[in-house]
């Protein structure tokens, strides 16, 4: 651990590996076995490698041996989040105050979590996917590369509202294929698929599958009109499968 910029009182438990040239803030906690490439920066308050427990009650939470958390090179964690053991997260991933990533989780590179947003356990995030302030994304859900999830956008996961012993069987997020777009403040309710590149207006419900390229609103979401063709990803600068 060395070329390593440190602020007071922080703590890095035996076992941790840090690479080059990171920056650590005040207060911040790693954990052991934490993995943390070059060029990471990590704000107050962090706790990095977090061992997950779960209430008595707790249906989607399990208590296992997990891999240690990893961190990619060029990657920035904000102040006071929050991610756990066993999740990875690629190179030059941006991740916001408050944040919270949990175990068994994969972020892509060059993705951003948002401020105060929340990832939940044993989901697939792709490369260079955007999950604005304050969303949540539950547990098990799937959302693959060039994404954009707007702020306080809710993901759900349990159609028996926590009903029943039969409802552990058929937890299952969301899915969002290669390019879709959820508005603020929209609501994905358990199961369902986003189509590529379709995009979900602010404060729809979405109930059922969508198609690919088209757009929708509303309570429940219905189609409205296709994606204009300027809007879609493979149009956009960013897009690296492009080249």
């Amino acid at each position: 651990m060395s070329n390593i910029e440190k602020g007071i009182n922080v703590i890095i438990e035996d076992g941790a590996k840090i690479g080059e040239n990171c920056v650590i803030g005040h207060n911040a906690v790693i954990h052991r076995g934490v993995v943390i490439g070059d060029d990471v920066t990590i704000g107050d308050n962090t706790v990095l490698g977090k061992e997950p427990f779960a209430a008595s009650t707790s249906a989607t939470t399990s208590i296992e041996e997990l891999k240690p958390l990893s961190l990619g090179n060029g990657t920035t964690i904000g102040a006071s989040c929050v991610i756990y053991k066993g999740a990875s997260l690629g190179e030059k991933c941006f991740v916001g105050d408050l944040a919270t990533i949990r175990e068994k989780t994969t972020i892509g590179d060059r993705t951003i979590v948002g401020k105060g947003a929340t990832v939940e356990n044993g989901t697939s995030v792709g490369k260079r996917v955007k999950i604005e302030t304050g969303a949540y994304v539950t547990a098990f859900s799937t959302i693959e590369d060039y994404c954009f999830i707007a702020p306080e956008v809710t993901f759900t996961n349990d159609n028996y509202l926590g009903r029943t012993e039969e409802r552990k069987n058929h937890f299952k997020g969301p899915t969002l294929r290669k390019g879709a777009r959820i508005g603020a403040n929209a609501t994905l309710l358990p199961g369902v698929t986003v189509g590529e590149d379709a995009l979900v207006a602010a404060g729809s419900v979405v109930t059922k599958d969508l198609a690919p390229r088209k757009m929708y609103a509303g309570i429940p979401a219905k189609f409205i009109r296709d994606v204009p063709q300027e809007q879609l990803i493979e149009e956009q600068v960013f897009y690296e499968e492009r080249e």
